[in-house]
């Protein structure tokens, strides 16, 4: 395209947004000097832009039909191979629809993005298709990942396998819901408040949020840079564990990696239980919203693994408590800023943009607003509400708060292994119905975060075990661990894995 240079008129609009008050002669002077930097753009218009590579041949798919999708778990149907041999070798992945594919169709559960085909494999699907995996779909997810509950996601709502009735979790929901129905043995998620974790809690199956940092998120779509999170589900630990062997590691290209740290993710799975010092987070029970069935079944599910040989403690973390706060302004301002008035990618971090994606999204939704979820409008509000009366001042306070929350954790880390507590204080929820109040349809969709998002912020560990099973509803424990130790996190659930089926229980 060619960059128009700007009219007198236009610089005084925009000064007028700005409070500035420019004479005429002014703007026109502004208008003379800005024109000298305009050549500088149309020069990048003729530059090549390095991009991502695309190693696998693969056609676009289809869009599944009603008869063969009866959760609603994908939001596109594919099939690419990977490499011939590998540690994925024979495995069908689901991939998140925040997560770009090359050639296969995007929406990020959101209709202003609806069309848009990206031409790059993210980090973490050419990773996955060098180590054998086979992709077979995106993955439904909520409107641009904006909700913990999965009534948000377009066009349709996600179902939960165990009862079609109620949420499959969100915003991986189609990841959990596509495991939990057998249709693929394992899928990536994302996690900026516990959106692996929700939905692996409510449908039974083991997800983990890793460490800050661990996973590349090149080529994924951002929320806030500082909590973002892309991570492993799967319905046994050893293909979580080989899904994030794969996955993990610095790419050079993402702002969020800094001194990342790999282990050997599956040589402890079969060490079991004893020994294990774990933590029990007295705040993380008996919260306000906790069901008694919750709290009960994840304490059993403790007393199982001390059964097996680990030693148990129960502790006090206050600060956990205050971790939904400190998380609320940080998302809430933090993603405003970037997810929207920045147009997904923001500015000042070095790394990978996806050119594409942020155009088509930024068209998208500057030209049809309205047809953001509501759980968007709402936080957009009250984003540039707390940015225009109140400065970012909220903001940078919670960033600080994130060393005193982080330090909470890791001093009882520092003498036990693992904090354990349960994933979401209450099982799944029904899904609303389409003439519920606007209260209700923004309330469920972001009432049950508050043991998942403060991890999100202190960039610890923590991943969801499915530990029971009341009612046709799964019931999920947490685990959270040390920073880049991943593999006793692993461990702790590959022990309790190896205890029963957790459906019994």
């Amino acid at each position: 395209m060619v960059i128009q240079a700007p009219k007198p008129e236009q610089l005084a609009e925009i000064a007028h947004g700005f409070g500035l008050r420019l004479s005429d002669d002014e703007a026109r002077s502004f208008a003379g000097l800005i024109g000298g930097s305009v050549p500088s753009y149309n020069r990048l218009d003729e530059l090549a832009e390095p991009s991502l590579p695309v190693n696998y041949p693969r056609t676009s798919g289809r869009r599944p039909a009603p008869e063969e999708n009866p959760y609603n778990a994908w939001a596109w149907r594919c099939e690419i191979e990977g490499a011939g041999s590998g540690p994925l070798s024979g495995k069908r992945v689901g991939i998140k629809d925040n997560v770009c594919v090359a050639g296969v169709p995007y929406m990020n559960g959101c209709r202003v993005i609806e069309g848009y085909v990206p031409e790059v494999d993210a980090t973490v699907v050419t990773r996955i298709l060098d180590a054998g995996g086979t992709i077979v779909g995106k993955t439904a997810c909520e409107d641009l990942c904006f909700s913990g509950a999965s009534h948000t996601s377009k066009p349709v709502p996600i179902k939960n396998p165990h009862r079609p009735t109620h949420s499959a979790g969100g915003s991986s929901g189609g990841s959990a819901a596509a495991l939990a129905a057998g249709e693929c043995e394992m899928a990536l998620g994302g996690d900026q408040g516990g959106s692996i974790r929700i939905p692996g809690s409510w449908c039974g199956v083991y997800g983990l949020k890793a460490t800050h940092g661990l996973v590349p998120y090149t080529g994924v779509m951002p929320i806030e840079l500082t909590i973002d999170h892309c991570g492993p589900m799967a319905n046994t630990v050893e293909d979580v564990a080989r899904l994030l062997s794969a996955i993990a590691g610095a790419d050079g290209l993402d702002p969020r990696q800094g001194n990342v740290r790999t282990q050997d993710y599956l040589q402890d799975l079969g060490r079991g239980a004893s020994g294990l010092k774990l933590a029990v987070v007295r705040e993380g029970f008996g919260r306000p919203d906790s069901e008694d069935v919750t709290d009960a079944k994840v304490r059993a599910a403790i007393d199982r693994l001390k059964g097996a040989g680990a030693s148990v403690t129960e502790v006090s973390i206050p600060m956990h408590l205050d971790g939904y706060h400190i998380w609320t302004a940080i998302i809430v301002e933090g993603s405003t800023e970037l997810m929207i008035k920045g147009d997904g990618f923001g500015y000042s971090g070095e790394g990978h943009y996806v050119t594409s994606l942020r155009d088509a999204y930024a068209r998208g939704w500057r030209s049809s607003p309205n047809d953001m979820s509501e759980t968007v409008k709402m936080v957009m509000l009250l984003g540039e509400y707390m940015h225009r009366f109140y400065h970012g001042r909220y903001y940078a306070k919670a960033q600080n708060l994130r060393r005193a929350l982080r330090a909470a954790y890791d001093a009882p880390l520092a003498d036990h292994d693992l904090l354990v507590m349960p994933t979401i204080p209450f099982r799944a929820t029904p899904i609303p119905p389409a003439d519920c109040s606007h209260a209700d349809y923004v309330t469920i969709a972001l009432n049950m975060v508050g043991n998942t998002c403060p991890f999100d912020v202190s960039g610890h560990p923590a991943m969801t075990v499915p530990c029971a099973h009341v009612d046709d509803l799964p019931v999920g424990m947490m685990l959270i661990g040390r920073r880049f130790d991943e593999a006793t996190v692993l461990r702790a659930a590959a022990a309790f894995e190896a205890l029963g089926d957790w459906r019994a229980f």
